[in-house]
């Protein structure tokens, strides 16, 4: 299955500083492939454990001993390892990407660019799609899903657009979603403002900024002490908590500070932010938004 070329893949997995005999956890495992490249470092004693919730990605599942999948939200990522008898790791990689496999098959519903039902659930067992967003929340939960996930400033004239036209008759397809907002979408921008629009529709079916800060703060846990977290973000929403959460311990405001003005944060940042070359770019149109950044447990 054509799936998803990995951004950044040497880079990320770099950042993990690998120990052959070490456990790590790639928490987006999608086609697989930054969990190969940790694999070719590992050793015959190393583990990797992955996560997806995505029931396509079963398919890509990597038959090595070193090698366990497991199929749920890496939200719950204490729970499942605990289970397979795991309390500390030496690195967690994270790539919040859509993949591309997601993107190009139609009927998941996440591409702008083909007619499809309203779903873009990554977890095709959840009863929250982008069909109950759409049609069942009220105006004001709509404005801010737009406003937060997708930065839209028409978004409260959105919102009221969406609730009118759906008390007519239910949006259901991408088609009609495009029809109802269509005096937003300017031709020279059309594409520009659809990506924000699926992006916060996305987000909140997914649940994937409240899924992110779950896994953030179990990190500093699960970690043994000099062990890394590599994680590569593709908006500013999801960017600006791991910047904040690898400099403060925190997500917002500011840390506790002792009398000298000091403060104690779980992590430390390893190097600046990493950005794709302007040839895996050029390769890989998808990489361009993508920002890794690593941080090390103290």
């Amino acid at each position: 299955m054509d799936y998803h070329n990995p951004v950044l893949l040497k880079e990320t997995v770099d950042g993990l500083n690998i120990q052959e005999d070490g456990v790590y956890v790639d928490v987006t495992f999608g086609g697989g492939g930054h969990s190969k490249e940790i694999l070719k470092r590992l050793g015959t004693k190393g583990k990797l454990f992955a996560f997806d919730q995505d029931a396509d990605a079963l398919e890509n599942t990597i038959h090595d001993d070193r090698f366990t999948l497991i199929h749920e939200n890496f939200r719950y990522i204490k729970r499942f390892l605990r289970f397979y008898g795991v309390k500390e790791v030496d690195g967690i990689l994270a790539d919040f990407g859509v993949s591309s496999h997601q993107f190009d098959v139609a009927e998941r519903g996440f591409s702008t660019r083909f007619e499809a039902d309203l779903d873009m659930r990554m977890n095709q067992s959840s009863s929250l799609s982008a069909y109950h967003v759409v049609n069942e929340y009220d105006e004001e939960q709509l404005k801010n899903v737009l406003l937060q996930y997708g930065e839209l400033r028409a978004a409260p004239a959105m919102a009221s657009l969406i609730v009118a036209s759906r008390a007519v008759e239910p949006i259901k397809t991408s088609e009609q979603l495009k029809r109802v907002l269509k005096k937003f979408l300017p031709p020279k921008h059309e594409n520009k403002v659809l990506a924000q629009i699926y992006q916060a529709i996305r987000i909140e079916v997914n649940q994937e900024i409240e899924a992110l800060k779950e896994l953030l703060l179990q990190t500093p846990d699960l970690l043994k002490p000099g062990g890394r977290l590599s994680v590569i973000s593709y908006h500013s929403l999801e960017d600006r908590l791991v910047k904040r959460f690898i400099r403060n311990g925190l997500f917002e405001g500011e840390p506790e500070r002792d009398v000298f003005g000091h403060f104690e944060v779980p992590l430390k940042k390893v190097g600046g932010l990493i950005v794709p070359s302007k040839e895996e770019i050029k390769i890989n149109n998808r990489a361009r938004s993508a920002k890794l950044r690593v941080a090390e447990k103290l």
